[in-house]
């Protein structure tokens, strides 16, 4: 039997008695999973605990840290080498195959790597709409990388995990060839509870001291690609009919269109949330 891969896991989980088996029988190679739960009544921990994973419980105050850089450190990993996966993705045998390889000799000029997502929407993933390529900085060294705090935005309504923030890296990332598999969106109603919530998170952030005159020295701490989105967003604010160019953005811009049915409905599901977003930031606007 093949030695497991001297990395450690995490997955922060809510509630995702549905999600995780599929999860980690996903994380089977590795030698170190951590499960960090958030007070789950479905039987999540029990779930974790039977698969030999380490169960860790997080309970969140309302400020920072949130649940993903708490767990980093917090935790005692076993590890180096930390992998941040959601309950709702996969790790592909190709991804494990490379994380052994990377885990057997590490690059000493790399603290981290990108790994590319495929997002899984109804009867397929999505080839364009702007979601494909999708990188995320998962994979690095758990001392060296933590998610952005953002100023005043500790409770947003959307939770004790960070959703939307980015890695803060101290070195050099390099890229995976492999991707991981995103099962965020099973059916539309889920598409629509988590975006719900996601929208509360872009209204505070549009509120907000990075959504406005500090949104230049923020992204200038991340990224240089994910900076200029970052920048691009915030002058996007300005603009009328968010909603209308959100759905041509995607589905022409970035062809949609070319994801069929699929992708048509997610581009203007994507308008939708573009609506709420504004409505909420300017309902947060005037009640102050």
């Amino acid at each position: 039997m093949n030695p497991r891969c001297p990395i450690s896991i995490l997955i922060p989980a809510k509630n995702e008695r549905s999600n995780l088996p599929a999860c980690l029988d996903s994380c089977r190679f590795a030698d170190d999973v951590v499960v960090v739960d958030s007070g789950s009544t479905d039987g999540t921990p029990e779930i974790a605990t039977a698969a030999g994973a380490r169960v860790v419980d997080f309970r969140w105050d309302g400020n920072f840290p949130k649940k993903k850089n708490w767990a980093l450190a917090q935790v005692p990993w076993k590890h180096d080498w930390v992998f941040i996966l959601d309950a709702d993705e996969r790790i592909t045998p190709e991804l494990a195959d490379e994380l052994q390889a990377v885990a057997a000799g590490p690059s000493p000029e790399l603290a981290g790597y990108y790994v590319n997502r495929r997002f899984w929407f109804l009867d397929g993933w999505l080839k364009h709409c702007g979601y494909y390529p999708s990188w995320n900085l998962r994979f690095f060294r758990h001392a060296l990388g933590r998610f952005e705090q953002l100023p005043g935005l500790a409770d947003t309504g959307s939770g004790d995990n960070e959703v939307h923030e980015h890695v803060l890296l101290q070195g050099r990332a390099g890229r995976l060839r492999h991707e991981l598999e995103h099962f965020a969106f099973p059916t539309i109603s889920v598409w629509v509870e988590k975006h719900n919530r996601y929208s509360s998170w872009e209204a505070r952030l549009a509120n907000s001291a990075v959504g406005s005159a500090d949104s230049a020295a923020s992204a200038a701490a991340l990224d240089p690609a994910l900076g200029r989105k970052r920048r691009l967003k915030h002058l996007a604010q300005r603009l009328p009919f968010r909603p209308s160019l959100r759905f041509i953005y995607h589905y022409v811009v970035q062809a949609g269109f070319l994801d069929g049915y699929r992708g048509y409905v997610f581009c203007r599901l994507m308008a939708w949330y573009e609506f709420l977003s504004v409505a909420k930031a300017n309902e947060l606007r005037r009640r102050r």
